[in-house]
């Protein structure tokens, strides 16, 4: 690792609001406006008159599951590194919808399920989600659709929650840093940036503590309170090692297919501005991800490290690889 990170910020705070939007909400800066206006209007939930009665599904999202558990199956993904399966399931939802603010349902924190749109997130937790089910449970456990979504559902949790265990809306791995501390943490990864010829991101963690309008659940001081102490431990855990956008293109050599990738963010107080999965496509890196609002899961048409320097509010990326005991 070489270098501290050098950041010009004072500009970001006069769009604070609109610029974690494009981060928390968005994944991608071109356009966080209609990303927060989408995500606002309808409070993430996405209208279906297909609701599997008595669950969080909806027949689409099981078509979705068992199609690509069993094309997971022919295919032998149990048999590839996490990161070639990654990478190859991952491809197969090219074209899918992204909508913004997917986890944000009303009512008490649950475990989201939606196969059917994804954002820049739920697209990674989901591909994974979907490999760690067919590892463990099989194709055969679609024969009962009850316990298959059940089990999906605890490999959801697995992933997007601290520790694998839902205790309320503090317990959502909502900073990217901290999903993937938390994951090396349990084994199931390891960063990578720190062997390429990172850099140290030392800069504070606390976005949402200082925006809480932004967030509906923080009205809640308790919610409040616990977000800010996370926060706390975050900014303490640091620094975050990265690879600064200009040494994208020399170090790209050293990224996997399949790895995950988390493009940091200049706003204040904001880690992480974008995550997709890393996929080399004619001799070069790309970016296999669910971009901004009115798009879909798309290869990125120009490679990543093109991509970083066109876009304003991403700097760089932390890489982050799977490992087997994921």
């Amino acid at each position: 690792m070489t270098g501290t990170r050098p950041r010009a910020r004072g500009s970001m705070l006069r769009n604070a609001l609109t610029a974690a939007l494009l981060g928390l909400a968005a994944c991608g800066p071109e356009d966080a406006a209609q990303a927060a206006e989408a995500a606002m209007a309808d409070d993430g939930l996405v209208a279906s008159l297909d609701t599997i009665p008595g669950t969080v599904w909806t027949e689409r999202d099981w078509a979705v599951l068992t199609e690509k558990v069993r094309w997971a199956d022919e295919r032998g993904l149990d048999t590839l590194s996490w990161g070639d399966a990654m990478a190859a399931l991952g491809r197969t939802f090219v074209g899918t919808t992204y909508i913004p603010g997917t986890l944000e349902a009303p009512g008490d924190e649950h475990v989201v399920v939606n196969l059917r749109e994804l954002d820049c997130v739920t697209f990674i937790e989901n591909v994974w989600a979907l490999l760690r089910f067919h590892r463990d449970e099989g194709v055969a456990a679609l024969d009962d659709p009850a316990a298959a979504r059940d089990a999906y559902e605890a490999h959801l949790r697995a992933i997007r929650y601290r520790d694998g265990r839902l205790e309320g809306y503090p317990s959502r791995l909502h900073y990217f840093s901290d999903w993937l501390w938390n994951h090396e943490d349990r084994g199931h990864l390891r960063l990578v940036a720190g062997e390429l010829g990172g850099a140290a991101d030392p800069e504070p963690i606390d976005f949402m503590s200082t925006h809480p309008d932004a967030y509906r659940q923080l009205a809640n001081p308790d919610f409040l309170e616990a977000v800010r102490t996370r926060e706390a431990e975050l900014t303490e855990r640091g620094p975050r090692v990265y690879l600064p956008q200009e040494s994208v293109a020399q170090a790209e050599s050293g990224v996997r297919d399949g790895d995950v990738i988390a493009a940091t963010s200049t706003v204040v107080g904001l880690d992480i501005a974008h995550t997709g999965i890393a996929l080399w496509q004619d001799g070069r890196l790309h970016l296999l991800h669910a971009p901004l609002v009115g798009r879909s899961v798309e290869i990125s048409e120009v490679p990543l490290a093109d991509r970083i320097q066109g876009i304003r509010g991403q700097d760089g990326i932390m890489v982050a690889r799977l490992e087997d005991a994921g």
